[in-house]
């Protein structure tokens, strides 16, 4: 009896330790193959990669970092830098109707599949790039937002490139399938890694999304990294056959935070093998302190967006003209974009960069849609006009009073808030009143009434008490012989109290002035 149960205890004992050594040897298989992976990678002639420290904007490592590649469908990552961005100052919302055009809709897989005429939101836009990396939706959106026109869309991702200090990035289409002029480089990537997630991070959880819902359809992520390599929260996959296999990896572990870019892997593993290998041989490297929101500063006020149809309400769609000007910002200086992780090289083809003096809008009249719930494609522009950043904020801006009827110090600067003293605008035949006197807060201009109001309703969700008893109006002037609408707040005590409140409207991702009216 006691020879049997010791031989079942050794026959036990066995069991384990050959499960043991089973299970060591695949993991040890795993680290082998990832590090062979990683070597072979590394010596790749396609390969390059940058790994930068996201508080610091110190490289920790850098290979090839400034060589011109092909992005693929890391291009992606800008045109969803344009749709925060457009989100973040309320010319779109998360539930606005996307539509789809032919050319959208016949765009290379992966995507969607949503056939000509048809729609998505914006929010399934999104997840469609960050899971799927759909280029059919990549596409839609960056029609929507160019004003019908991929190409200029595409012209304003390149303004936009620059403006970040991506001096050596060309975007030609929203989606990354191949066009031989469309150019970036490691550097770029990391770059633009940073600046979506330090510019954006009411949004930025969108890029961890592991799957989600579409129709009867279950669509999951590309990105292996995300939910298996702990820390790494995004950001995007990319392939074509002259690009090669490229991955851009944001990862906060413990205090410290990095973005890693690999770019023309040799494969899906290979890639993986390499990205895995730097984050865990650079991020005990990464600091654990400092730590600026403005690491990736733009050089420049960027172009405004061509045009952005006005929101769909769910309940009734007027067929109505759509024009968007969007409220001039303050210049920040050029030094500011090169703190820390400076770019290099020259600028591309100038045949490809958009003038940086002006700023296009187009007037787009929307057809009438018998569902009031579908948005119907866009028609081509019928008109465009131009206008310097200048001319822009002088429709932006509030208008001064005269020098003499001006407070003494009517122009300050209080809390980085600058405020001026203003005169009520200038009414025309079909002007509105000029609202409450006393000190207000402006968040924008709009083309139309309703618009501006919309715009005010979005700001004061997300001012939050600072707003609580604040009283949204609409003051109409003339510029040009168009009615425009400028979207203030007003009823506040006094200066303090607007200032306050334009403080609070910033931190939520809301440009604004306080003025007194």
């Amino acid at each position: 009896m006691s020879r049997s149960v010791s031989s079942v205890s050794s026959s036990r004992s066995g069991s384990f330790f050959a499960k043991l050594m089973a299970i060591l040897s695949v993991a040890l298989t795993v680290v082998l193959v990832d590090s062979v992976s990683a070597e072979a990678e590394a010596a790749n002639s396609k390969y390059a990669g940058i790994v930068v420290d996201a508080k610091t904007g110190n490289v920790l490592y850098s290979e090839n970092a400034d060589r011109l590649q092909y992005p693929a469908s890391l291009t992606k990552m800008m045109t969803i830098y344009m749709t925060f961005e457009a989100l973040e100052q309320g010319r779109i919302r998360l539930d606005t109707p996307v539509p789809f055009s032919a050319h959208a809709a016949s765009q290379a897989p992966t995507k969607l599949g949503v056939r000509a005429g048809g729609t998505i939101t914006v929010e399934q836009g999104i997840l469609g790039l960050v899971t799927l990396s759909a280029n059919d939706a990549a596409t839609a959106l960056g029609e929507m937002l160019g004003g019908g026109s991929e190409d200029r869309f595409a012209q304003l991702m390149t303004a936009k490139a620059h403006a970040l200090g991506m001096t050596r990035t060309t975007y030609r289409n929203a989606n990354g399938l191949p066009n031989t002029a469309q150019m970036t480089t490691a550097r770029d990537q990391a770059r633009l890694g940073i600046a979506l997630r330090q510019h954006f991070p009411q949004y930025y959880g969108y890029f961890s999304t592991r799957a989600f819902k579409f129709g009867t359809r279950t669509i999951r992520s590309h990105n292996r990294l995300v939910g298996s390599v702990r820390g790494v929260d995004g950001i995007k996959t990319g392939y074509t056959r002259a690009a090669g296999f490229n991955l851009v990896s944001s990862v906060q572990v413990d205090g410290k935070s990095i973005v890693g870019v690999v770019l023309g892997g040799a494969s899906t593993p290979a890639r993986d093998a390499q990205m895995r290998n730097l984050i865990a041989t650079y991020l005990p490297k990464a600091s654990s302190r400092g730590g600026s929101s403005a690491l990736i500063a733009e050089a420049a006020p960027a172009p405004a967006m061509i045009v952005t149809p006005a929101p769909v309400m769910p309940q009734k769609v007027q067929p109505q003209v759509a024009k968007t000007i969007t409220a001039a910002q303050p210049p920040i200086s050029a030094a500011a974009a090169d703190l820390s992780l400076p770019h290099k090289g020259p600028l591309p083809d100038a045949r490809y960069q958009v003038a940086e003096t002006e700023v296009a809008y187009t007037e787009t009249a929307q057809p009438k849609s018998d569902n009031p719930l579908v948005a119907q494609p866009m028609p081509a522009p019928t008109k465009v006009k131009t206008m310097t950043f200048k001319q822009q904020a002088s429709l932006a801006a509030p208008k001064p009073a005269p020098a003499s009827a001006r407070p003494e110090q009517a122009d300050t600067a209080v809390d980085n808030v600058t405020t001026a003293s203003t005169t009520p605008a200038s009414a025309s035949a079909a002007s509105t009143d000029n609202g409450p006197t006393g000190w207000v807060v402006q968040v924008g201009v709009s083309p139309s009434r309703q618009m501006a109001m919309d715009l005010l309703e979005s700001a004061k969700s997300k001012g939050g008490k600072a707003l609580a008893s604040a009283k949204p109006f609409a003051v109409a002037y003339a510029a040009g012989g168009d009615q425009f609408y400028r979207a203030r707040f007003g009823g506040f005590d006094d200066q303090r109290d607007a200032v306050n409140a334009c403080k609070a409207l910033k931190k939520a991702g809301i440009k604004c002035w306080a003025a007194a009216q």
